[in-house]
C-alpha cells in the first residue's frame, strides 16, 4: 500500500494537495461557530447528488414535468426519498446561508482585508435564493405554477428594464412551456455552474486570509486537521439526520398538475420570500408606490434594494466601530422584520378567520385532493394520456362533476357542509356534501327511506320556494303542489306501518330492491327478490301499504317486459342512475307533469358538463381497489 500511495504521490503530488486542504491554520483553535460554512457546502454538495439523480427522470415540458415527477415520486425506486431530500436540502441551505451571515457580520469577518470575501459571499446567497425560485416551478403544479407566475410579474414591475427581463425569463409574452425550459436551464445549469464558480473564488479568498478570530484567542492556534475537521463533519450530520427526518416525516408535496384555467387562491412563493409578499400587501406601500410613480416596484424593487444595498456598503461601513455596531444592529433589525412579516403572513394563511385565509386554506386543500386523485387516477389501468395528466382530471366526474354541481345546483341543492355560504335558504333536499366529494345521498338507501317514512321532511327546503325568496307564481305553486301531494299522504300513511319493527325486513326489501334500479350499489339478490313482489302487491310482513306499482311504472333493468306501467307517478327505471338523472336533467316536467318545481337544465349544459355531473352522481368514475374502470359505473359508493 506504501508503494502504491508514493507512486500516486508521485505523479500527481496528493499529498502536497492534502497539507494545502488540511493544514489550513485556526488561529484560536476549533470553534463550533466555524461550521456554517461548511455545511453549506455540504447541503449543496447533496443538492448536486440529489439534483442529477432527479434529472435522469425529468422531462422538462408542460406535458411531461408533472407526470415526470410523479413518476420519480411515485414510481421510482427511492424517488420519493431523493425527491425529499433535494426538497428540503434547499430550505436548509436558505436557514444556514441566513446563520452564516450572521456569523460573519456579528464576528467583523467581513471587515478589510475581506471584503471581496464578503461580497462573494452576498453573490452566492442570491443565487441559491435564485435556486429556490426556479426550482419551484419545476413539478409544474398549480402551488409552483402561480408562485412563479407573480413573481415574473414582480419581475416585470422593475422601472424601465422590468417588461424585458420578464419577457426573457417567461420565454415570451406568454407564461407556458418556454417559461418552464428557461427556469430549468436555469435550475439544472447557469446557477448550479455559477454557484461552483464563485464558490471557488469565496473559498480561494477565504484561504488566501484564513479566518477571522475575534481578539484576545482562547486557545492555541491549531490546523483544519483533526478538530475542526470533526466539528465540521458533526455539523454537516447533523444537518443530513434534520434533512432526512423531514423528507421522511413530511416529504415532497405534489399538488394537482398546473391549469391555467383553473385560478389558484393560494398563490404564495416559498417561505422565504414570504416576509416580501407580505410587505408588498401593507396598503402605505402601494400608497406610496402610486405617489411615487412606480407602483409595485417601490415595494417589490426599490425597497428590498435599498436593504440589499446596506449590505453590500457594510464592509465600508465597518470600518469603524460605531459603523460596525450599526451594521450588527442593522441586520438583526432586518432580520427579526422579515420573521415578523412571515409569521404575520403564516398566520393569515393557515390559521385567521378572516376570508381570504378561508379561501387560502380551501385552496391548498383542494389542490392536495385533486392531486391526490391525478396520481390514483395515474395509477388506474389506463394511465397517464398522451396529452399530459391534466387530462385525467378535466376528464374526471370526480373532480368535475362537483364543480359543476357547485356552479348549478348548490344554490337551492345546499349541502349541509357549506350552511353559511349562500344568502337564501336551501329551496330543494340535499343531494351531495362536496365535502368529502365522493358522498352523494341522492337516490341512496338512506335517501329512499326519508322518502317512503318522511315525505314532508325530506322535502321541507320547498317551503323557501316563495315570492320573498324571487320565486315565480308557476313555481311557489308547483312547490306547494308536491308537499300537499299524493305523495305526502301516501307517506303520512304508509310510512309508520313501514317503520313498524316488524316490518323491517320488509322494508329492508323494499328500498333494496329500489335502489337496484340504479345500477349503482352491489345489493343482496335474495332482498331484491323479496322487495320486487312488495313493490307490485304492498304485503309487508305485519299488514300492507298502497303498492307502489298503482301509481310508478318500473322497467327493470335487463328484463323484456315492463313490471308495472300506470301513468299516474314518475316512472322508477334507473331511478338514481345515469340515465334517470340526464333525463331528469334535461327535461323534468316530463317527470313530473302534475307539480314541478325543477328548472330544467337542458339547455344551460354543454353536453360535457352534463356527462360529469350526471356520472358523479351516479358514481360513475374510477375508484381505486373498486371493480370499476374510468367510464364505468363504480362499486359500492356509500
Amino acid at each position: 500500500m506504501n508503494s502504491l500511495l508514493n507512486w500516486l504521490d508521485d505523479r500527481v503530488g496528493y499529498r502536497h494537495l492534502m497539507r494545502e486542504a488540511l493544514d489550513e491554520p485556526i488561529p484560536g483553535g476549533a470553534r463550533w461557530r466555524y461550521v456554517w460554512g461548511s455545511t453549506l457546502v455540504f447541503a449543496f454538495f447533496l443538492q448536486v447528488v440529489t439534483g442529477v439523480m432527479l434529472w435522469f427522470s425529468y422531462s422538462p415540458s408542460t406535458r411531461t414535468a408533472w407526470e415526470s415527477v410523479y413518476f420519480i415520486q411515485h414510481e421510482m425506486t427511492l424517488g420519493w426519498l431523493i425527491r425529499a431530500v433535494h426538497h428540503f436540502a434547499a430550505q436548509a441551505m436558505i436557514v444556514l446561508l441566513v446563520l452564516h451571515l450572521l456569523q460573519v457580520v456579528v464576528d467583523g469577518a467581513y471587515r478589510a482585508p475581506r471584503e471581496v470575501n464578503f461580497w462573494l459571499g452576498l453573490v452566492l446567497m442570491q443565487i441559491i435564493m435564485g435556486l429556490g425560485l426556479t426550482g419551484y416551478l419545476l413539478p409544474w403544479d398549480q402551488k409552483g405554477y402561480y408562485a412563479t407566475q407573480v413573481a415574473t410579474e414582480i419581475m416585470g414591475a422593475t422601472p424601465l428594464v422590468g417588461p424585458y427581463v420578464q419577457k426573457l425569463a417567461q420565454g415570451g409574452a406568454e407564461y407556458g412551456h418556454h417559461t418552464l425550459t428557461r427556469f430549468f436551464a436555469l435550475h439544472a445549469g447557469v446557477l448550479p455552474a455559477l454557484l461552483i464558480a464563485f464558490l471557488g473564488l469565496h473559498i480561494y479568498v477565504f484561504r488566501r486570509h484564513a479566518i477571522h478570530v475575534k481578539l484576545p484567542k482562547r486557545r492555541p492556534d491549531e490546523t483544519f486537521w483533526p478538530d475542526q475537521v470533526l466539528k465540521d463533519s458533526v455539523a454537516c450530520l447533523i444537518v443530513f439526520a434534520v434533512v432526512l427526518a423531514l423528507a421522511i416525516w413530511k416529504g415532497a408535496e405534489l399538488t394537482a398538475p398546473a391549469n391555467p384555467a383553473e385560478q389558484y387562491e393560494a398563490a404564495r412563493p416559498e417561505w422565504y420570500y414570504l416576509f416580501l409578499f407580505r410587505f408588498l400587501k401593507f396598503e402605505w406601500v402601494s400608497q406610496l408606490g402610486e405617489a411615487t410613480g412606480l407602483g409595485e416596484a417601490f415595494g417589490a424593487v426599490l425597497i428590498p434594494g435599498i436593504l440589499m444595498g446596506v449590505l453590500i456598503l457594510m464592509p465600508l461601513i465597518g470600518r469603524w466601530k460605531i459603523g460596525h455596531r450599526f451594521n450588527v444592529a442593522y441586520l438583526f433589525v432586518v432580520m427579526i422584520g422579515a420573521m415578523t412579516l412571515t409569521g404575520v403572513a403564516l398566520y393569515e394563511d393557515w390559521w385567521s378567520p378572516s376570508p381570504e385565509g378561508v379561501a387560502f386554506r380551501e385552496a391548498v386543500e383542494q389542490a392536495h385532493i385533486d392531486g391526490d386523485r391525478t396520481v390514483e387516477l395515474a395509477q388506474s389501468p389506463s394511465g397517464i394520456p398522451p396529452a399530459g395528466a391534466i387530462e385525467l382530471l378535466q376528464n374526471d366526474p370526480l373532480t368535475q362533476g362537483p364543480k359543476i354541481f357547485r356552479v348549478y345546483c348548490a344554490d337551492c341543492h345546499q349541502p349541509v357542509a357549506m350552511a353559511g355560504e349562500f344568502r337564501a335558504p336551501p329551496q330543494a333536499p340535499e343531494l351531495a356534501a362536496l365535502d368529502p366529494r365522493e358522498e352523494v345521498s341522492f337516490g341512496t338507501r338512506e335517501w329512499m327511506r326519508s322518502i317512503l317514512t318522511d315525505f314532508r321532511g325530506h322535502m321541507a327546503a320547498l317551503k323557501n320556494i316563495s315570492a320573498e325568496h324571487g320565486a315565480k307564481a308557476e313555481r311557489i305553486e308547483a312547490a306547494e303542489g308536491i308537499l300537499d301531494g299524493d305523495m305526502a299522504y301516501w307517506s303520512e300513511e304508509n310510512g309508520p306501518i313501514l317503520a313498524d319493527e316488524a316490518n323491517r325486513e320488509s322494508f329492508d326489501a323494499l328500498i333494496e330492491f329500489l335502489v337496484a334500479q340504479s345500477g349503482r350499489f352491489k345489493t343482496d339478490a335474495d332482498l331484491v327478490a323479496k322487495g320486487r313482489q312488495i313493490y307490485l302487491d304492498g304485503q309487508l310482513a305485519n299488514g300492507e301499504i298502497a303498492a307502489c306499482a298503482d301509481c310508478h311504472n318500473l322497467h327493470v333493468l335487463d328484463e323484456d317486459e315492463p313490471l308495472a306501467e300506470p301513468d299516474y307517478g314518475p316512472t322508477m327505471t334507473n331511478y338514481g342512475g345515469a340515465d334517470w338523472l340526464r333525463s331528469f336533467l334535461e327535461a323534468p316536467e316530463d317527470h313530473y307533469t302534475n307539480n314541478n318545481a325543477m328548472p330544467a337544465f337542458g339547455n344551460q349544459l354543454s353536453e360535457r358538463e352534463m356527462e360529469m355531473l350526471v356520472r358523479w352522481m351516479a358514481g360513475d368514475y374510477y375508484q381505486a381497489g373498486g371493480d370499476a374502470a374510468p367510464g364505468q359505473a363504480g362499486s359500492e359508493a356509500e
